[in-house]
């Protein structure tokens, strides 16, 4: 697998977008499972089929997408391929030093949003730290693992060790990210609704920011036609409370999720099984 990713990673963003496309449709076509998933989900938001159909072939450009993140792009600047909207609120942020937490759906490039904090607004002394899941294969885990040792980001499995290595970040004023619509294990999550459906979600997002205090922003990674790149976009979060109820907190997360969807329900991932049961609880290695 390391392999591939190499000789793709050689290839312009425009050719692996297009190919991308081929993919997810391929996917959607052969795959009933997923294909009624994709539907369901899309028919629980409200959303109209004509929005959210590109988002079958951006599934596949996300897959296709990576090899030039991981690879291609590993050690060079994002340049003109990235473009910012709403920097200035990281920056504002970040001048609080008060830690700060970055929440992103399954939406567009959300791989692209470390990085481009990690490029612009971190340092290898004070980085970004994003939570992460290692690849079952293990020549992917290693390209994983390379794609994100660059100055300036840094990673955390998730565990309850990763969680400690969060909050002593944010207690340091540093930035960390989280995707807070992905099933926690069973124990880190209450059922809240998600549009208008109860969905195991995440106390985590909220936790950390009541416990230490952080800013709190939403961000996204838009992935432009033609594959001329992305845009970061960086939006105001939702007030979480010290003393708000984890089920309330967990709700509050959830609509911002959806407010950030809707906006372009044409690139989120449909496909992603949100409502389903949470697996069991990894205890992770002593920090």
């Amino acid at each position: 697998m390391g392999w591939v990713f190499r000789c793709l990673s050689r290839l312009p963003l425009t050719l692996l977008h297009a190919l991308g496309a081929a993919l997810g449709w391929i996917v959607y076509a052969a795959s009933a499972t997923y294909r009624a998933r994709f539907k369901a989900n899309v028919a629980q938001a409200g959303i109209a089929w004509p929005a959210a159909r590109p988002a079958i072939a951006a599934a596949g450009r996300m897959a296709a997408e990576l090899p030039w993140l991981w690879v291609g792009q590993r050690g060079k600047p994002l340049g003109a391929a990235l473009q910012w909207d709403g920097g200035e609120r990281i920056a504002a942020a970040l001048a609080e030093k008060r830690g700060l937490v970055m929440l992103t759906p399954h939406m567009g490039c959300f791989e692209i949003c470390a990085q481009a904090i990690a490029e612009r607004f971190t340092t290898p002394e004070a980085p970004i730290t994003v939570l992460y899941r290692p690849a079952r294969q293990a020549s992917l885990r290693d390209v994983m693992a390379g794609s994100r040792e660059r100055p300036g980001l840094a990673t955390a499995p998730a565990s309850l060790a990763g969680v400690r290595q969060m909050i002593r970040a944010l207690r340091k004023g540093e930035v960390i990210g989280l995707l807070p619509d992905q099933v926690p294990p069973d124990g880190l999550g209450v059922w809240a609704p998600f549009f208008g459906k109860p969905a195991y979600t995440m106390t985590l997002a909220a936790r950390l920011v009541q416990q230490t205090g952080a800013a709190l922003l939403l961000i996204w990674g838009e992935r432009l036609p033609g594959g001329r790149g992305f845009v970061v976009h960086v939006l105001p979060a939702p007030q979480i409370a010290k003393d708000m109820p984890a089920e309330e907190a967990a709700a509050t997360v959830n609509t911002a999720m959806e407010s950030l969807i809707r906006r372009a329900p044409g690139q989120y991932l449909w496909g992603y099984h949100r409502y389903k049961s949470p697996r069991g609880l990894d205890i992770g290695a002593a920090p």
